[in-house]
């Protein structure tokens, strides 16, 4: 049996394909494709990550610039990984800013010393 980070990995590389294959059919995803794989897919994630006075499409197109390392157009997987990995962090941060503790924690650490 799977565990639920094992089932959220898998999850994560079928929707990557499911998008890379659209047009043309590569394992990469243009900049239309990387836009509608995040809006269909991650729409309630993105407007709770997106910055202020930023619209979903402007970060979109930043975090789309900013993964695409080799300037190509399209993102292979690593790259798409590497976007992720920049959300994530932006979603954990964010959380040490929730309303529910203006004081900016959580009630959880990760370990950093004093």
């Amino acid at each position: 049996m799977k565990t639920d980070l094992e089932l959220a990995l898998d999850c994560i590389i079928n929707v990557y394909h499911q998008y890379a294959v659209k047009k043309p059919i590569d394992d990469y995803l243009s900049k239309d494709e990387f836009s509608a794989l995040l809006k269909e897919n991650a729409q309630p994630f993105l407007r709770n990550t997106v910055p202020p006075k930023t619209s979903i499409n402007d970060y979109i197109s930043k975090l789309f610039t900013r993964a695409d390392a080799n300037h190509n157009g399209r993102l292979k997987f690593t790259e798409f990984m590497t976007t992720l990995n920049r959300v994530f962090i932006d979603a954990h941060n964010r959380s040490h800013k929730h309303p529910a503790h203006p004081e900016g924690g959580h009630d959880h650490d990760h370990g950093h010393s004093p």
